[in-house]
């Protein structure tokens, strides 16, 4: 099947499974960042994130197959981990997570609470790819990808496909659409949507500053890599190069690419919470972070920003909300 139609046969599989979330908008922030700007809520997705499309769409496909395997193994820091094991827990198939130690509680503690088993690694001297392969062959199961694999890109394309039918409902006909960027899965997916439903419109990744690889690649043309030594509160997006499968969708289809500091992230998720009463981890603040810090780089009128994920740690919540307010 071609992009767009697994993209339509993860959107029809996923009727009365996937939350449609809305476009929102609030006067206070237009008039702040001088545009008309719509926020996509994801964080009020099953999961509290935009990876349960992808992994909705993976697992329905799976059990469609004829063939035989004994479960789903999937890496990640906690927002992939936990939509990986709410989907297989509702396809009754046993899932195998890899996590790195430190990640999130709130994010081992729901991958847990989803009856998944958590193997831990050292991020910082352990491959979890190297790993996930290995657990794959030794006990017969499939590996889900967080980004690089094209079922869980058509899922997160589903998102894009709201987009599209959302803004023109909503008379918008042409629109910046700000992702937060990680490997690129949901950025790449719905940029694929948005080619074939709305062309009109333009993706721009948006990532934390020194974790800005994709920014980075789509200047130079070719996949770049973060130094390891870095470190920023934004977990959820924290990849050291821009996927294999999605960096030549986003070369085709993306525009530049933006990057916001974490003091800024912290501010948008106040402003989230403060205009929306939205609760959002700092990785899926970024697109709004970028949209309130970097907008004069933007052209068009209209914004949608599209808020990834609200898996957040209670005390950095804490600490957002004791940041500065963003005022006129």
């Amino acid at each position: 099947m071609s992009n767009i139609q697994l993209i339509r046969f993860a959107k029809n599989n996923s009727t009365n499974r996937v939350v449609e979330t809305p476009l929102l908008s609030n006067k206070k922030v237009n008039q702040i960042i001088g545009k008309k700007v719509f926020i996509k809520p994801e964080c009020l997705q099953v999961t509290g994130s935009f990876k349960f499309r992808g992994a909705w769409s993976a697992l329905s496909h799976f059990q469609n197959e004829d063939k035989v395997f004994n479960g789903v193994v999937a890496y990640s820091s906690g927002n992939h981990a936990q939509g990986i094991a709410a989907a297989a827990k509702a396809h009754k198939v046993p899932a195998v997570i890899i996590m790195p130690m430190d990640a999130p509680r709130i994010k081992i503690e729901n991958t847990l609470n989803y009856g998944a088993e958590v193997i831990f690694y050292d991020r910082m001297k352990e491959v979890r790819e190297d790993i996930g392969e290995k657990i794959a062959k030794e006990k017969n199961l499939r590996l889900i990808r967080p980004y690089d694999e094209p079922l869980v890109i058509a899922g997160q394309g589903t998102c894009g496909w709201e987009i599209a039918l959302q803004a023109k409902a909503l008379g918008i006909k042409d629109a910046e659409v700000l992702v937060c960027c990680g490997g690129g899965g949901l950025s790449a997916g719905i940029a694929l949507a948005l080619e074939e439903l709305a062309p009109s419109f333009s993706v721009r990744t948006c990532e934390p500053e020194f974790f800005d690889d994709t920014a980075r690649s789509l200047c130079s043309g070719k996949r770049e890599i973060n130094q390891a030594s870095e470190n920023s509160i934004c977990d959820a997006i924290l990849t050291p190069t821009p996927g294999e499968l999605t960096f030549p969708i986003l070369k085709k289809l993306a525009g530049k690419g933006l990057v916001a500091s974490d003091d800024q992230v912290l501010r948008a998720m106040k402003c989230l919470y403060e205009n929306f009463k939205l609760v959002a981890e700092p990785g899926g603040a970024v697109a709004l972070a970028a949209a309130l810090f970097s907008s004069q780089i933007l052209k068009k009128e209209n914004i949608i920003v599209v808020v990834s994920g609200g898996n957040v740690d209670s005390n950095l919540f804490a600490r957002a909300l004791s940041t500065e307010s963003i005022n006129l």
